[in-house]
């Protein structure tokens, strides 16, 4: 679908562009992606396909494509440029096609350039990763789809995905469209859907399915290892033993050994048994999606038991404090004094505290995260949750339609960045493995507050209402509110200091 729906669309200024990539790291939507091109590509390039020398990839040009027909215009990517005159400004969608859409289609057609290791895992590098999550139907400027992108952008080629009911499931695949798609091999995410309440326990079906049939390939291997007589099987066997748990260079390992079957196999009766089982050579990356209603209320009971387990599968929650897709109820998650639907007088009890209940196992990895305060700690964090051979949960705050925001949803990134300047929400990482090496598996990753808490929760209507609505009890809250959020602080920061 080119839905065409903005008014506005971003248009890229190349002589001010600093190629930091931060604009498609936060594009709710993934229509903005940045291109490395070489000089032969360039002879067939649409002639308004303009690039500029890439810093660090000596030998490619630079360009910053756009999709203008899949943008909605929140305009986030211009507020979070960092350039001092911006890179990006926004411009009438019909001034912009159709040279927009040619570019576009071009910058699209262009094979992947390889990018080193080091970088893969940096907000630039990152962002030159195909997003295997583009064009959802999530609202302009919704602060969870950035995330589930950059998961895709990370292991979106091997990851099995669970997917609570919500907004993760309305935007994620609304019939006839989905999301979610495929890379040029055909790797893409498996995305399933099941009930609200047995999310958790879905996903950890999915795990314990790859499990079993990759055990069974286990014991085949290990016995062909013992007949075969061709040295690349062996070697490829070997390798692929050695570390079939590990995701990193999991598709290498798979490719080679797929390969290395194809050659040897003839009519062997074992080996080919192992070839028609290939698609599970590669580590599964296993995530359960959902939202805080979810995780917080009617999943909590299975996402609790999957954690438990121990098993090596990662939930990522959406936290958006309230029930965003049915209309904003209050959840588990909501803040003391925010208003919301069973809440409409200001909630009187404070946010349940998810990561340190699961934190109390002592073997769950658990991380706090904001995009817009912290691109860098974000991305930290999630590549350290799929690394961690165990139960994860990432709680990522998820500025929303339904909060009000009186800046605007293009302002989700800087609203996200206040909250943590304001100490509403704190950034933090639990890694159990820093325990094994002897370290505080506590990492406290946001700074005292330097902005006032009241003055931030009042630029959302969700808190502002309550002054002008029962004005006799809304100092109360707001007092309390702070508190609680104070409190939280504390417990995080003695946490660090043990």
């Amino acid at each position: 679908e080119k839905r065409g729906i903005a008014v506005e669309t971003p248009q890229w200024q190349p002589d001010n562009c600093i190629q930091c990539n931060q604009c498609a790291f936060v594009c709710p939507h993934a229509v903005i992606r940045p291109v490395l091109v070489s000089d032969d590509e360039l002879r067939t390039a649409p002639t308004s396909f303009v690039t500029k020398p890439a810093v660090g990839f000596a030998g490619l040009g630079f360009h910053l494509a756009v999709s203008a027909m899949d943008c909605t215009g929140c305009g986030n990517c211009v507020d979070v440029c960092p350039a001092k005159a911006k890179a990006l400004v926004m411009q009438p969608l019909e001034s912009q096609r159709p040279e927009c859409e040619e570019r576009w289609n071009f910058a699209i057609s262009l094979p992947e350039k390889t990018i080193p290791d080091p970088q893969k895992l940096t907000v630039k590098g990152s962002q030159f990763a195909q997003p295997l999550q583009e064009f959802s139907g999530a609202c302009a400027g919704c602060g969870e789809t950035p995330y589930a992108k950059l998961v895709t952008q990370l292991f979106g080629d091997r990851m099995m995905i669970a997917n609570a009911a919500g907004c993760s499931t309305v935007w994620g695949a609304t019939a006839p469209a989905i999301s979610y798609t495929t890379n040029p091999r055909g790797h893409g995410p498996s995305w399933g859907f099941s009930l609200f309440e047995d999310n958790a326990e879905y996903g950890f079906g999915m795990y314990q399915g790859a499990v079993q049939v990759r055990q069974t390939l286990t014991s085949h291997i290990q016995a062909a290892m013992a007949t075969t007589a061709d040295a690349e099987l062996e070697a490829a066997m070997a390798d692929w033993l050695e570390h079939r748990d590990e995701g990193d260079g999991s598709r290498k390992r798979a490719d080679r050994l797929t390969a290395a079957l194809a050659a040897a196999k003839g009519e062997d009766k074992l080996l080919n048994e192992i070839y028609e089982r290939r698609d599970f050579f590669v580590k599964r990356s296993n995530w359960i999606f959902g939202g805080d209603g979810w995780a917080y209320d009617i999943g909590f009971g299975g996402l609790d038991h999957v954690l438990a387990s121990g098993a090596d599968v990662n939930a990522l929650v959406f936290d958006t404090e309230v029930y965003s897709n049915t209309g904003g109820q209050s959840s588990k998650a909501t803040p003391t004094a925010a208003i919301a639907q069973f809440a409409a007088s200001g909630k009187k009890t404070r946010k349940k505290d998810l990561g340190v209940m699961m934190m109390s196992y002592g073997y769950v990895y658990v991380a706090q995260i904001a995009m817009g305060a912290d691109r860098n700690q974000t991305l930290k964090a999630i590549a350290e949750a799929e690394a961690y051979p165990g139960p994860a949960l990432i709680i990522a705050y998820a500025p929303c339609l339904n909060h009000g925001i009186e800046a605007g949803m293009g302002k989700t990134q800087a609203q996200a960045k206040r909250a943590v300047e304001a100490g509403y929400w704190t950034l933090y990482r639990y890694n159990p493995q820093l325990a094994e090496q002897g370290k505080n598996p506590f990492l406290l990753d946001s700074k005292e507050p330097t902005v006032s808490f009241q003055e931030f929760i009042r630029s959302a209507v969700r808190y502002s209402a309550l002054s002008r609505q029962f004005p006799e009890t809304a100092d109360a809250l707001f007092a309390k509110a702070e508190a609680d959020a104070k409190a939280r602080r504390n417990v995080y920061k003695r946490l660090a200091a043990e």
